[in-house]
């Protein structure tokens, strides 16, 4: 394996043990409140984090006001197809998921 590999496989757990530490918090305040709540404090965080990360990398206010459109695509189709891929998985694995 060469060491770009292994760069890469440890961005990969990385992103993976981020992914999972994330789930792991929404079932643990699923315990709490309603799954919908979550969900929705999920995707509220998710934006705020994304336009925090947005408004960081635009040079000024102009800047930002520029962007926005193509954040908001970029963002949104990113969603989308994860969103879609993961809808996906669960048809494909449908009964071991809710068993």
């Amino acid at each position: 394996m060469s060491h770009d590999e292994m760069m890469q496989d440890e961005v990969n757990d990385a992103f993976w043990a981020r992914t999972d530490a994330v789930i792991q918090l929404a079932n643990t305040q699923c315990e709490a409140v309603e799954a919908d709540d979550v969900n929705a404090s999920l995707l509220y965080a998710a934006a705020r984090f994304s336009s925090f990360l947005i408004a960081a990398q635009a040079e000024d206010r102009d800047a930002l006001q520029q962007g926005r459109d193509d954040a908001l695509d970029y963002f949104t189709s990113q969603f989308r197809q994860l969103l879609a891929e993961n809808i996906d998985d669960y048809l494909e694995n449908f009964d071991e998921y809710n068993a």
